[in-house]
């Protein structure tokens, strides 16, 4: 069907634009949108059309591309501003969780404080929280062991975008007051941490990776960063994504792999994981659309957590695909990643999708009552041998372990959500 929009444009054609003629000689003004455009475009997604249709669509996209061209003229919308709808994956006859949240940690009591800055530097938030804590160590001198381990390493990682030392400093010593005063806000209170640089930070750049926005300025916090603050931790840097939360090539270079220097750290958390493995801050945030959480883990050796879709609030973090975007912590322990997801977890009315649902973590509980469920053709004919050697350990560890095949479905077409939903995100 003809688009009613573009007869205004379609009567700038020559007659001979009718869809009768073995040849068509002439087009839509300073378009150069022909039949044979639309014959080249349907090479793009396997279809094809006749060539009276081709010359409809032709028309119909002249029209289009009017409105592309006025709506740029008045500016985008901006990134941060989800659709009129919002995404919701819980399948009929479900319901969210009640209850209240909560972390038991395994090991409630604190090690002796290491005697050298660099095992400091490398401990886990569970210890670092209790050093802070007992004020054998102050959040000011931890905060100034990663800024120093940030610029001494950063030149080999690229793993930075901006430094914050002023805040950082400042919010140090904002902690190290408090807890002296008997205010202690939790076990985040004081801890340094670095945020993927896609999330919003008030008069901080934040630039998605990307060179067209490298000198992008935020305004606002995002919902998370406004979360951790509350809680007291320190941010100490924005850390390196792929541009446009793709892999882990962003403006200046590629993110390296700490413990392989000429291997990138994957992406598209591509800084959050490689500062953590190498101890260059307390944790920090990544993002995960499709695997932008676990692979860098992987790759560097960090601990990921891709949390359940709508379970952390993303207002203030940039959109790449709304019903696929998550936020999760990027630690060194497990532990460490539950603290901090039971920080950041919780709805936001900026994000229409998100959902508050209960945590709870609590390793006294044992493994016996837990289900695993693993597929045996998938482990045949795929499986690595370091997911052979997981598998195993599963098995070792006494969870109960039940077969199940997964149907076999193209998921990898689902990709075209993604791409569709990032390009009108841009």
């Amino acid at each position: 069907m003809l688009d009613p929009a573009c007869a205004a444009d379609s009567t700038k054609a020559k007659k001979t634009l009718t869809g009768g003629g073995a040849v068509e000689t002439a087009y839509l003004t300073g378009a150069a949108i022909t039949p044979d455009t639309i014959a080249e475009a349907e090479k793009i997604v396997g279809v094809q059309f006749t060539h009276a249709e081709r010359v409809q669509i032709a028309r119909s996209a002249v029209g289009q591309r009017r409105r592309f061209e006025q709506r740029r003229t008045v500016g985008f919308l901006p990134n941060g501003l989800p659709p009129a709808t919002s995404f919701n994956p819980m399948l009929p006859g479900m319901s969210v969780p009640t209850g209240a949240s909560g972390v038991r940690l395994s090991r409630p009591g604190t090690r002796p404080l290491p005697g050298t800055d660099e095992a400091i530097a490398f401990a886990p938030v569970t210890d670092l929280a209790g050093w802070i804590r007992e004020r054998t160590l102050s959040s000011e001198r931890l905060t100034r062991i990663y800024l120093d381990r940030l610029k001494r390493f950063d030149p080999k990682l690229h793993c930075v975008v901006t430094l914050t030392e002023e805040l950082a400093l400042r919010q140090a010593r904002r902690a190290d007051r408090e807890i002296g005063a008997g205010k202690y806000r939790g076990p985040l209170h004081g801890i340094p941490w670095g945020a993927k640089d896609l999330f919003e930070t008030d008069g901080i750049r934040t630039t998605w990776g990307s060179m067209p926005y490298r000198d992008r300025m935020g305004k606002g916090d995002a919902h998370v960063v406004r979360k951790l603050e509350e809680t007291g931790a320190v941010l100490v840097a924005k850390l390196t994504l792929g541009a446009l939360a793709m892999g882990d090539v962003w403006f200046k270079d590629v993110t390296r792999n700490p413990f392989k220097l000429e291997q990138g750290s994957s992406g598209s958390s591509a800084g959050s994981a490689a500062a953590t493995a190498a101890g260059l801050v307390g944790f920090a945030l990544g993002t995960e659309t499709l695997g932008s959480i676990v692979s860098p883990c992987m790759r560097c050796g960090a601990t990921g957590l891709r949390p359940t879709f709508g379970r952390v609030a993303r207002t203030g973090a940039m959109a790449l695909c709304w019903s696929m975007d998550k936020i999760g912590p990027i630690c060194r322990t497990v532990e460490d990643t539950a603290l901090v997801l039971n920080e950041i977890n919780g709805s936001d009315e900026g994000d229409p999708s998100s959902v508050d649902v209960p945590f709870q973590y609590d390793p006294g509980s044992g493994l016996n009552a837990t289900t695993v469920g693993w597929s045996p053709s998938w482990f045949e004919g795929r499986a690595s041998e370091r997911d052979r050697k997981a598998l195993e350990a599963v098995k070792r560890l006494g969870v109960r372990m039940v077969e199940v095949e997964l149907p076999d479905e193209p998921v990898h077409a689902l990709r075209t959500i993604l791409r569709t939903e990032s390009a009108a995100a841009f």
